[in-house]
């Protein structure tokens, strides 16, 4: 083996182990060789998850079910509500409707009276 060859596979050999090494370097997780960029991201979010929560102000399960708890009972009286509010727009829209009728049928019956008094 020439010198050459040598110090080229020296260099070869020196950056992977510097690219294994900084890859894995202050890792503490499970590293997955078969998906490492995401395992890596996994491990990420799961050491900074308490701080997105608070930086995004996102809810968790448990404070969301909490308040689901709490303010169900209120939620569903609230679509009663507007339940019937919306029973009562449809009665009052056919009263409507009927009284339109009844309006253009005194108009027409006007209108030939007056037409046969002339």
């Amino acid at each position: 083996m020439e010198l050459l060859e040598f110090i080229t596979l020296a260099l070869v050999l020196m950056v992977t182990l510097f690219l294994v090494y900084y890859f894995f370097r202050g890792q503490k997780g499970n590293i997955s060789l078969t998906r490492p960029v995401e395992s890596r991201v996994d491990e990420y979010l799961d050491r900074r998850f308490q701080s997105l929560v608070e930086e995004w102000q996102l809810v968790t399960r448990p404070r969301l079910s909490s308040f689901k708890e709490q303010r169900y009972r209120r939620v569903e009286q609230d679509e009663a509500r507007v339940a019937e509010l919306k029973n009562y727009e449809l009665a009052m829209q056919d009263t409507l409707d009927s009284l339109e009728a009844r309006l253009d049928a005194l108009e027409t019956e006007l209108a030939q009276k007056g037409s046969a008094k002339k």
